[in-house]
């Protein structure tokens, strides 16, 4: 075979002869230099490689679920919920109740406010000491006796009514009462507890617990007024007590929910009233709280003397019905930065609603007044919200129950000066439309308190 002619690079063979047998080799690709119509050959070069594919569209997300129902996918959350609903709808039965009863067997609303306002004494000196001690020992230890104590307080004031007992025996029965604990404050902490990495979710909680709040303060009293007129006095007395032991059984059996408690004072943190501005917030719920009682009584006194006695409830109804509908859209909106300056903003506006019911009870008729009522309403829960967190900020997790009944503590002694205002107001200014006067001046009291507050530096940590 005649030799070939090797070119100056090296070149693979195209066969080979192995043995007796010829083998073909597969062509090299050819890396030659490619030539064009132009002129001389020009390199090839390797293509680049192709870009990666755009990310495929995100799949179309269905509506988000309600920020509401997403807090019930903890388990034992419905339970303990629901536990509380039915242990703070009699809060609201328990004045009425105890009003109709005893003036309707002794015939003097004098004797029936002098209990009631005694009551409600001993609870603000009563509630924080319970408090304290669900933090220490736990709510279920705790929860539970103190429950059947104050319910051996009702059926005691029942007995006394009944058996015509001396008027003193009211006040000691009543009294005995105070030791309900505040299921709604345990609610809140238990929220606390099972959302600390989730401030959004924690907010959306507190505005589910001031709506909860609203609805039983708004339908209970009714509820009372049907019983006690209806079936007999003790009715309304009676049914709270059942629905208060049944709900506080329901909460305390939800025991996965539930904080742990701080066995010694160094656990627990300290006392929340050391915190910084926590005296100072207490003081705006004194005013807020003087806000809700001048209102109530003012409103029952228009009411009345425009001739429209039995539907003064209803008036005062929709105040509520505001205020829940504002808590559960509240609720969807993010946390503050700054509670502090939410607080401010949200008692400012309540100040400027609290303005409606003033220039409409003295120029249209009670049906607009209601309206006026719901809108005044609607700025209720927002700043009730923005206060609970606040007290949840500032106090210890150790205290948390106790800190949140210090604050219901101050809310109750400002409703109790509010109402003995507003119905001094009533009859020293003539005209129950002027008397709105009061909530009016409260609210802005409040809302200058708080704007102290927010200027206020807020402590590190």
């Amino acid at each position: 075979m005649p030799a070939h002619h090797r070119p100056s690079h090296t070149a693979r063979p195209l066969y080979a002869v192995h043995g007796s047998t010829l083998v073909v080799a597969r062509p090299p690709a050819d890396t030659r230099p490619a030539a064009d119509a132009r002129g001389p050959a020009v390199a090839r070069h390797a293509p680049p490689p192709p870009p990666p594919p755009p990310p495929p569209p995100p799949p179309r997300r269905s509506r988000a679920r309600s920020p509401y129902l997403r807090l019930f996918a903890h388990p034992g959350t419905v339970g303990f919920t629901l536990g509380s609903l039915l242990a703070r709808l009699p809060m609201g039965m328990f004045t009425v109740s105890a009003v109709l009863m005893i003036a309707g067997e002794r015939g003097s609303y004098a004797l029936a406010g002098s209990v009631t306002a005694t009551g409600l004494a001993a609870t603000a000196l009563t509630g924080p000491l319970v408090a304290r001690l669900v933090d220490r020992y736990g709510q279920s230890r705790t929860a539970l006796p103190a429950t059947l104590l104050a319910l051996l307080g009702s059926l005691a004031l029942v007995l006394c009514v009944l058996t015509r007992a001396p008027d003193w025996t009211l006040f000691v029965a009543y009294a005995a009462t105070a030791t309900t604990p505040n299921i709604g404050g345990m609610a809140r902490a238990r929220w606390a507890h099972l959302l600390r990495g989730d401030p959004a979710a924690r907010h959306t909680a507190n505005s589910l617990e001031q709506a909860a709040d609203e609805l039983c303060f708004m339908l209970g009293p009714v509820l009372a007024a049907l019983l006690c007129t209806t079936l007999f006095p003790q009715a309304g007395t009676l049914a709270g007590c059942a629905l208060l032991l049944t709900g506080t059984l329901l909460f305390t059996a939800q025991r996965s929910t539930e904080p742990p408690p701080g066995r010694n004072r160094a656990q627990a943190g300290p006392a929340p009233l050391r915190q910084p501005g926590m005296p100072a917030l207490l003081l705006v719920f004194l005013a807020t709280g003087a806000v809700f009682g001048a209102l109530e009584v003012v409103t029952l006194a228009h009411a009345d003397g425009q001739g429209h006695r039995a539907a003064a409830g209803a008036v005062l109804a929709c105040q509520a019905a505001g205020s829940a509908l504002a808590g559960l859209a509240f609720g969807t909106l993010p946390p503050a930065r700054s509670d502090r300056r939410r607080l401010a903003g949200c008692v400012a506006a309540m100040t400027a609603l609290m303005a409606l019911p003033l220039f409409t009870s003295l120029t249209a008729p009670l049906p607009l007044l209601a309206g006026a009522l719901l809108v005044a309403g609607m700025a209720t829960a927002p700043t009730m919200v923005t206060g609970m967190a606040l007290v949840q900020r500032l106090t210890p997790a150790g205290r948390l129950n106790e800190g949140m009944t210090l604050a219901v503590t101050a809310l109750l002694g400002g409703i109790a000066a509010g109402s003995a205002t507003g119905g001094w107001a009533t009859e020293a200014l003539g005209s129950a439309g002027w008397a709105y006067t009061v909530p009016l001046a409260a609210a802005a009291s409040a809302a200058v308190l708080a704007t102290l507050l927010a200027a206020r530096p807020a402590a590190p940590g």
